[in-house]
């Protein structure tokens, strides 16, 4: 099955999935980070310049329906490698956001004989401190100006979208998009205790990007999913935060590119 380019909706294991898809080439997936899917964002446009995008919104968030049976993040792990095999991808760049990040990590720990290449960008999931430390800021107990001042290096060059002048059905799927995240997140907060140590079974050439900023998850926090992958790199990119594809879209781009062309040239 082969989803036409830009916006559809797909049946994947009973789930009615949006589905956006742009560019040609190598098939790419991208899982949104927490706050919703992206879309037209400078750092896709210019993926799919080279690859075939594709990002879907998860199932509980955006316009995708959600299975009653569905409220653990190894759920989208299982349904995003379903898939992977329902539209036939092969050799699939992974990247992951955040809370996609997360869902990445797990989906490569199961199966990675459809993946060629992953990318983590600020992927929570994992547990590195004790069990007092807060390792990953929590989301939802802070104000919105806190949290942008955790997500972001500049708060103030990042523009929220004014909810006065959106329409009821922007709201709704703003609210829906959050109570999903709370399902998927919320016990254990933010990460899967048996994650860590699940992550050497991850094959495949591994990049994860971080901001120096992030205060989410710190740059600390991505050095302990580094060294939990074998061979993973890590690049950590200045005046960013936890969204360094979005405060940094070029850097980013650039750490990304140059990692997907070196792992291509190698295997030639």
């Amino acid at each position: 099955m082969i989803a036409p380019e830009g916006k559809s909706h797909v049946d994947i294991s009973g789930v009615d999935l949006e589905l956006f898809q742009r560019g040609a080439g190598e098939p790419l997936l991208f899982l949104h980070g927490g706050s919703g899917p992206e879309r037209g964002s400078q750092f896709l446009d210019a993926l799919a310049q080279q690859y075939r995008v594709v990002a879907p919104s998860h199932p509980g968030f955006g316009r995708s329906s959600l299975p009653e049976s569905f409220d653990k993040v190894d759920d989208l792990a299982y349904f995003y490698l379903d898939l992977i095999d329902a539209l036939d991808l092969d050799r699939v760049v992974l990247v992951g956001h955040s809370f996609g990040g997360w869902i990445a990590a797990e989906m490569a720990v199961r199966c990675c004989h459809r993946l060629s290449k992953l990318v983590l960008i600020g992927p929570i999931g994992i547990k590195v401190g004790g069990r007092e430390t807060r390792d990953i800021a929590d989301v939802f107990a802070v104000s919105a100006a806190e949290l942008n001042r955790l997500r972001f290096h500049d708060p103030t060059s990042m523009r929220e979208p004014d909810l006065t002048t959106l329409s009821d059905d922007e709201l709704a799927l703003i609210a829906r998009n959050s109570e999903s995240l709370a399902l998927f997140m919320w016990e254990p907060y933010a990460h899967n205790p048996k994650l860590r140590q699940l992550l050497h079974r991850i094959t495949v050439p591994t990049l994860l990007v971080w901001g120096e900023s992030d205060g989410i998850v710190s740059p600390a926090y991505g050095a302990a999913y580094r060294d939990a992958i074998p061979g993973a790199r890590l690049e950590v990119i200045a005046a960013a935060g936890h969204l360094p594809h979005v405060e940094q879209p070029d850097v980013c781009l650039e750490k990304v590119r140059g990692f997907l062309v070196e792992q291509q040239e190698d295997h030639q």
